[in-house]
C-alpha cells in the first residue's frame, strides 16, 4: 500500500480525500466512493496501487484516439475502480464491482510494454485517475524508457493533482458526458465544472480527443448537442470529437440504443464547426475516416479498430498541403 498524495486528516481519525470533486469524507477503516482509497487509523492509503484488473494490447483507435499514432498497438491496463456511478457503464463489472486483480509493479509494467514493442501504456477501461499514485510512478518511468502515457478518463480530477500529473501524460481521450450540470449530479453523480476545467487544462498541455456518448432522452437534444459542439469549438476547432452510440447495459437495460439518425444528425451539426468529427459503436460509412478539412482528401482510412495513413505527407495533406492535425 502507498499513502495517498491528496487528502487531509480530520477529527476522530477521519480523512477527506482531495483528489477529485467528490471530496469523500472517509471514516476509520472505511473506503471512499471509488473503492481505491482506504482510511487506516487516520491515514489515507491508495489500496489499489499497482492492482490491475485488466491487461491487454489494443489498437490505439479502440480508446478511441484517432489522431495519436494511428495504426499502432498499445499496452492497456486498468484499476478496479471508478469515481463516477454511471448507470449505463459498459465496463461496470470492473469499474463498479469488486473483481480479482493482480499486482504489477511500475517496473514490471514498463518491462511488459518494452518486451512487446508497445509504443506506450494506455490507462483505460475503468477510471485511471483513481490510480493516481500509480500513474505518477509509472508515468515517470515510462517517459524515461521512451514510452508514451495515454489516459482514457472521465476527467473527474481536481486542478492541483492534474497539474502535477500533466507533464507525464502525452495524450488523453476525455469523456464529456453532457453539458448539463443536472446530468452529472443526478445521473452519473459527478461534477461538470470539474470535467470542463480538466479539458481546458489538458488541451494546453497534451493531445486530447473528446467522446460524447449520446443516450436517448438523456442528452440527445439538438440544443445540448449544439452546446457541446460550441464548447469544443471554443477550445479548438481541430480537437477531435467522437460521438458514441449507447447500448443498453448495467442499470439502463430498458433504454433503447441510440438511433443511427440521431448520431448522423449530431455528426452533421458538428462538421459545420469542427475539423474532425467521428461516430463510434456503429458502422456508418465515412464517419470513422479522417478527411482533410480543407479539400476533403482522405487522410486516414479506418476499419474495425484500425487505422492506415492514406494522405498525409510531412504532417500535411498530400493534395492541398493543409496542416494535418496528427501526432505520428
Amino acid at each position: 500500500m502507498h499513502e495517498a498524495k491528496y487528502y487531509k486528516k480530520l477529527e476522530n481519525n477521519s480523512c477527506q480525500c482531495l483528489l477529485c470533486p467528490n471530496y469523500c469524507i472517509i471514516n476509520n477503516n472505511k473506503l471512499g466512493r471509488c473503492r481505491a482509497k482506504k482510511n487506516i487509523d487516520g491515514t489515507l492509503y491508495a489500496i489499489n496501487y499497482g492492482e490491475c484488473c485488466s491487461i491487454a494490447f489494443d489498437p490505439i483507435e479502440k480508446k478511441p484516439l484517432y489522431h495519436f499514432y494511428p495504426g499502432k498497438t498499445i499496452l492497456s491496463v486498468a484499476p478496479n475502480s471508478c469515481n463516477l456511478l454511471c448507470p449505463f457503464c459498459q465496463n461496470a463489472e470492473i469499474s463498479q464491482m469488486n473483481t480479482s486483480t493482480e499486482y504489477v509493479t511500475p517496473e514490471a509494467l514498463i518491462e511488459i510494454a518494452l518486451k512487446h514493442n508497445s509504443f506506450g501504456i494506455s490507462y483505460t477501461y475503468t477510471e485511471p485517475l483513481t490510480w493516481y499514485e500509480y500513474l505518477l510512478d509509472v508515468g515517470k518511468l515510462a517517459h524515461k524508457a521512451g514510452l508514451k502515457n495515454v489516459l482514457i478518463t472521465n476527467g473527474m480530477i481536481n486542478e492541483e493533482p492534474l497539474l502535477e500529473l500533466a507533464p507525464y501524460i502525452d495524450a488523453a481521450n476525455i469523456d464529456l458526458k453532457s453539458m448539463k450540470e443536472e446530468f452529472y449530479k443526478d445521473v452519473v453523480k459527478g461534477d461538470l465544472k470539474t470535467v470542463l476545467n480538466t479539458i481546458k487544462i489538458a488541451k494546453k498541455r497534451f493531445h486530447i480527443e473528446l467522446t460524447n456518448l449520446i443516450i436517448p432522452n438523456f442528452n440527445d437534444s439538438d440544443e445540448e448537442i449544439e452546446q457541446l459542439i460550441d464548447f469544443v469549438a471554443d477550445i479548438g476547432t481541430e480537437t477531435p470529437l467522437h460521438f458514441s452510440r449507447f447500448f443498453p447495459h448495467y442499470k439502463m437495460r430498458k433504454t433503447p440504443p441510440t438511433p443511427a439518425s440521431t448520431l448522423k444528425k449530431a455528426y452533421e451539426m458538428a462538421k459545420k464547426k469542427l475539423s474532425y468529427v467521428y461516430i463510434g459503436n456503429i458502422d456508418i460509412e465515412g464517419t470513422s475516416n479522417t478527411y482533410c478539412y480543407s479539400c476533403g482528401n482522405l487522410l486516414v482510412q479506418r476499419g474495425y479498430f484500425s487505422g492506415q495513413i492514406a494522405g498525409i505527407e510531412n504532417g500535411k495533406c498530400n493534395k492541398c498541403r493543409a496542416k494535418a492535425d496528427f501526432i505520428l
